[in-house]
């Protein structure tokens, strides 16, 4: 969701100028959607996501789905960056991790939903 489709750094280009002179905790919808029509994809809180921490991609789930099995479960990755972060760490191929105990006003997670069609 944070490529939103693109093959950029960012979902808005490559350029990072976008997301440095980001103010630290933007109010939500700050700035523009990306092209899936999300917001905050990149800076405010890192996001914890339900991804298993893995040293590399080899064996990962080609269908965007979650990878919850192998790796160290104990770890969950983080990805988007923060304001606490510089810009290098807000692009969308950035991921960090977190274990699943550690609490820091610079992590959360996004709540979502399936739409029906």
């Amino acid at each position: 969701v944070a490529r939103a489709g693109t093959t950029t750094t960012y979902s808005w280009g490559n350029s990072a100028s976008h997301a440095s002179d980001r103010p630290p905790n933007s109010p939500v919808g700050s700035f523009a959607a990306n092209s899936f029509g999300v917001h905050d994809m990149h800076g405010n809180v890192w996001e914890w996501v339900e991804d298993c921490w893995h040293d590399s991609y080899a064996g990962a789930p080609s269908d965007g789905s979650s990878w919850t099995s192998g790796g160290n479960c104990s770890k969950r990755v983080l990805r988007g960056g923060s304001w606490y972060s510089g810009p290098r760490f807000l692009r969308a191929a950035y991921r960090g991790w977190s274990t699943t105990d550690d609490r820091y006003n610079y992590d959360g997670f996004r709540v979502a939903r399936t739409l029906s069609r």
